[in-house]
């Protein structure tokens, strides 16, 4: 099947996430009953804005498309008691039912809005565990009624966050429906297909892996060649994230700050003069952010950024004679640590486990997430130099990942590229979630701090000897993956629905890439089930 005729198709939609998608909603809808689920609830409650005209709104205007949201649930949440859980008899049956990967606190802390508590956006109200359990609640309600209402034969989306996906795949697992959304694999361009929002590596997958690893040197040539120049290379930045925010390494200009900070006033006034959303605004600080607090918020950070980016008492430079473990920090809260880590996404007690379990001498290097700077609080950066043995490092001392790296004795991280790239340098490295880079030689899976003081002696001992692993895990991206740049398809997907970009040749080739995967992964669903 080169693509889908005759079939029902769901298309999981937020924000920008729904530019590419509504490409394929567009080419399908004739061949295809189509319908999609907005689940953010304040995208489809708000009147027609900025925010959501080209997305929400956009995709309402299409013809013979169904549109499912959240809005109902909504109303009922802001209504609802703070102090007492409704309908307590199916909170139970869907803890009965629907907890095949996570149980239902786990899926509570997949979402932003009800973890204020695990984040530094205080732009989002505080809730209560009654709110916690009564959104869970109304969101199953809304999911199996989605379900029930569309019987779609396959789910497709983009991203992994949030908590209407989490209990989706719940749902999905149980019906037997393929729910595909995008896997990264961290090689290059290429992304595969997960019917499980990433937390667990495709078996066929591994299965292609392990086969490609009994190959020989010379079948591996291509993979061994591309190492050896990875190794090379004085820079491993990949395409796909060169301009994203994460590579800002330098300071702005308060000019360039002020602007910001302009553009986002004049984009929160946007929102609430249309209808009443300023209205809708006051019912909920857990659903809906108040307008005034996001700019305070996001003010803070340009300020921070500008001390932080520069020489600061709080990030210190590293020394060449010194031995030590690298940790790059996270963006939190983001689907990399709260979908799939929610055990670990505590970056601190991460901190203080590894101190108490590196060998005599060494030290802890952690470096912040450049898209993090200015949003963490900086008694955190406070607390981690507190550590004896643990340093905050100056996150833009190199431009590019690769000294961190190749000058430690490994890396530990929750789920980062970091692991990975570590591997195609032949250095062992630790993540604590269930990635497809898994596989390769040399990067573990840590299920307990326990582990740690046993991991680090095997670091201290590691010889490379991953070389063959890392070139059978690339072939296996190869084979089954697809190359597009997701970063792109956003941004350029956004320029065209705004009128700012026609539709080029090469937007063309990568929404036809990303069908491509849909297809290929619906296809292999069936050998998929066989590992339910």
């Amino acid at each position: 099947m080169d693509s889908f005729k005759g079939k029902k198709i769901l298309f999981v939609c937020k924000e920008s996430y729904s530019f590419p998608l509504y490409y394929l909603a567009q080419k399908w809808k004739n061949d295809n009953e189509v319908s999609a689920f907005f689940f953010n609830a304040i995208e489809a409650k708000f009147a027609k804005c900025k925010f959501n005209e080209q997305t929400y709104y956009r995709w309402k205007a299409i013809e013979n498309i169904k549109i499912y949201d959240s809005v109902k649930i909504a109303d009922i949440f802001v209504n609802q008691k703070d102090d007492e859980v409704e309908n307590y008899e199916f909170l139970q049956n869907i803890q009965k039912e629907y907890t095949h990967y996570l149980g239902i606190n786990e899926q509570v802390v997949t979402t932003q809005y009800l973890t204020r508590h695990y984040h530094y956006r205080n732009y989002y109200g505080k809730c209560t565990y009654s709110q916690q359990l009564n959104w869970v609640i109304l969101n199953y309600e809304n999911v199996l009624g989605v379900i029930k209402d569309a019987s779609p034969d396959v789910i497709l989306d983009l991203d992994n966050s949030e908590l209407a996906r989490t209990i989706l795949l719940e749902v999905c697992y149980k019906s037997k429906i393929p729910y595909i959304t995008l896997d990264f694999p961290r090689f290059d361009l290429y992304k595969l297909a997960s019917f499980s929002l990433g937390r667990k590596i495709d078996p066929f997958f591994e299965l292609q892996y392990n086969k490609y690893k009994t190959y020989s040197k010379d079948n591996l040539r291509i993979e061994y060649d591309y190492i050896g120049r990875f190794r090379e290379s004085a820079r491993i930045t990949t395409q796909e994230y060169k301009s994203a925010v994460n590579e800002q390494y330098k300071a702005s200009s308060m000019l360039v700050a002020i602007k910001k900070m302009l553009v986002k006033a004049i984009y929160l006034n946007n929102q609430d003069r249309a209808g009443n959303n300023r209205k809708i605004k006051r019912t909920s600080k857990i659903l809906y952010n108040n307008s005034r607090d996001m700019f305070h918020y996001f003010a803070g950070i340009e300020l921070r950024r500008q001390i932080l980016t520069r020489s600061n008492r709080y990030f210190t430079t590293p020394i060449a004679a010194e031995k030590y473990v690298y940790m790059p920090l996270h963006l939190i809260p983001e689907s990399s640590t709260f979908t799939l880590a929610p055990f670990y996404v505590n970056e601190l007690s991460i901190i203080e486990a590894v101190s108490k379990s590196l060998p005599a001498g060494w030290w802890l290097y952690v470096k912040e997430h450049p898209a993090m700077l200015g949003e963490r609080e900086v008694k955190f950066y406070k607390q981690v130099n507190r550590l004896p043995n643990v340093k905050m490092v100056q996150f833009n001392y190199y431009d590019d990942p690769k000294p961190w790296i190749v000058n430690s004795q490994g890396v530990i991280t929750i789920s980062g590229t970091t692991a990975f790239e570590a591997a195609l340098l032949g250095k062992p490295s630790a993540i604590f979630t269930d990635v497809s880079f898994k596989l390769i030689d040399g990067v573990t899976r840590v299920r307990s701090f326990e582990d740690l003081p046993q991991l680090f002696k095997q670091f201290a001992q590691w010889e490379e000897n991953n070389i063959h692993s890392c070139a059978a895990y690339i072939r296996a991206v190869k084979e089954i993956g697809v190359e597009f740049n997701i970063n792109y398809m956003l941004e350029e997907g956004e320029r065209i629905v705004n009128g700012q970009a026609e539709i080029s040749e090469e937007f063309e080739r990568q929404i036809d890439n990303l069908e491509k995967l849909y297809v290929e992964a619906y296809n292999r669903y069936p050998m998929y089930k066989e590992f339910l």
